[in-house]
């Protein structure tokens, strides 16, 4: 009986010892543990993503606004950055924001001026058709405004009473032109003051017999722009029948604001369009700027003179007119596109795109703009030819800027704000302890 506790004792201790031996293997052994950082983690961690409209929204992924469904744009920082003014965006938030930028350049300025305005008649042209006779209108052959009329064409037959009794001198006259011709040339000059020609003389003369009715002829062909009689009015020598004007050649009359004048000379070439006939250009060189400005308009007249021979070009008509001014005294100026400049009152900022960067970062910079060149403005300082500037997208960028509290648009020196600026909200007010908000404080 005591080998086979012996036995047995003996099996137990070593099946301890063994398990004590394995225990201490396992539990005090120091193995090689790897490491392995999940960089695109840390980026997510420290990218943020935020609303240029409603800076509290704080997302950690990219995407749209909960509130006004904007894109969200990126606050991430990068500290490598050393300058504190330059503000830097991810290429996903600048893609995002749609943010475009441009190398700019010297160029030989171009201002495009607008110009608006009618077409009129050529006052040159314009004829008032007068009778040179006294006595009734018997008849009207020409009726009505807008009749075209030719030269030499009849336009009335008229009876004059004087008439008839000049051509009664003129026959007594002439029976006796022999003895006295002195008042034989007398009655047929009396006759041709009444604008009646030598034939008309000769053939009164020749028949013997007096004319009651005579014709007034055209002197001149256009449209009749004014009727200013009726049949059987009584109208005396220089009364005005009709108003005929040529279209054969007319004036396109523009308005120029007394800002454009300066860009405007005779010569210049106006390119334009009539509102009433889309799809045909015209063009013409300016030939008259008026001296004097209308005080009430504030504008000048600038006169272009066209060719009108097929009479498309109606008076009245409204025209739409470009011209191109050559700036010779801002020659191989820098030029940016307008959509790049933010304005702020009296300060015109751009943004430039700082180089040598892994990611795009910008830096606000004030500049001095000159003229204005349709969609483009000349810079007069504060860039160099050759630097990058954010061309679109600039309004994106200066959002971000504001919301890092970076210098921008409306905070030049640049401020730590987290609300948009003219918003700000004063501050809480603290117990007196500062253990917590007035009336709450705890015993």
């Amino acid at each position: 009986m005591k080998n086979i506790f012996n036995s047995k004792f003996i099996r137990i201790s070593l099946i301890l010892g063994c398990g004590i031996f394995l225990g201490w293997i396992f539990f005090h052994s120091n193995p090689v543990k790897v490491e392995t950082h999940d960089h695109k983690a840390e980026t997510a961690k420290a990218t943020i993503w935020t609303c240029a409209m409603h800076p509290q929204i704080r997302m950690t992924e990219p995407g749209k606004c909960p509130i006004c469904g904007m894109q969200l744009i990126s606050l991430a920082k990068d500290v490598t950055n050393i300058d504190p003014g330059t503000i830097q965006m991810t290429n996903e938030a600048v893609q995002l924001a749609n943010v475009l930028t441009s190398v700019i350049s010297r160029q030989n300025p171009v201002k495009e001026l607008s110009l608006y305005g009618k077409v009129q008649a050529d006052e040159r042209l314009l004829q008032s058709q007068v009778s040179y006779l006294p006595g009734r209108i018997e008849k009207l052959l020409v009726n009505f405004t807008g009749e075209v009329v030719r030269k030499g064409q009849t336009l009335a037959v008229i009876y004059s009473p004087d008439l008839v009794t000049a051509q009664q001198e003129l026959l007594e006259t002439a029976a006796t032109k022999a003895s006295q011709p002195a008042l034989y040339e007398a009655s047929k000059d009396k006759l041709r003051q009444w604008k009646l020609t030598n034939d008309q003389i000769a053939s009164i003369e020749n028949s013997g017999q007096v004319k009651t009715e005579f014709e007034v002829f055209a002197n001149t062909s256009g449209i009749v722009s004014a009727r200013r009689v009726n049949n059987g009015d009584f109208i005396s020598p220089g009364s005005v029948l009709f108003d005929i004007a040529d279209l054969s050649h007319v004036w396109i009359m523009f308005d120029a604001y007394e800002s454009d004048l300066s860009y405007l000379s005779r010569g210049q070439r106006v390119e334009f369009t009539i509102q009433a006939l889309p799809g045909v250009n015209y063009s013409g060189n300016i030939t008259f700027i008026d001296p004097v400005l209308d005080p009430i308009t504030r504008v000048a007249r600038v006169r272009v003179e066209i060719n009108n021979a097929g009479g498309k070009l109606k008076p009245e008509m409204f025209a739409t007119g470009i011209v191109k001014a050559d700036l010779k005294e801002y020659k191989d100026q820098l030029v940016i596109p307008g959509t790049a400049v933010l304005w702020t009152g009296k300060r015109s900022v751009v943004y430039v795109k700082q180089a040598n960067t892994n990611e795009p970062t910008f830096k606000i910079r004030d500049i001095e703009l000159g003229p204005k060149l349709g969609n483009s403005y000349v810079v007069m300082s504060g860039l160099t030819e050759g630097e990058e500037i954010v061309t679109q997208g600039a309004f994106s960028v200066d959002a971000s800027a504001q919301l890092e509290g970076k210098p921008s648009m409306m905070n030049p020196e640049g401020e730590n704000t987290t609300s948009m600026p003219g918003m700000d909200m004063p501050d809480e007010p603290k117990s007196k302890d500062n253990k917590g908000m007035p009336g709450m404080d705890m015993p």
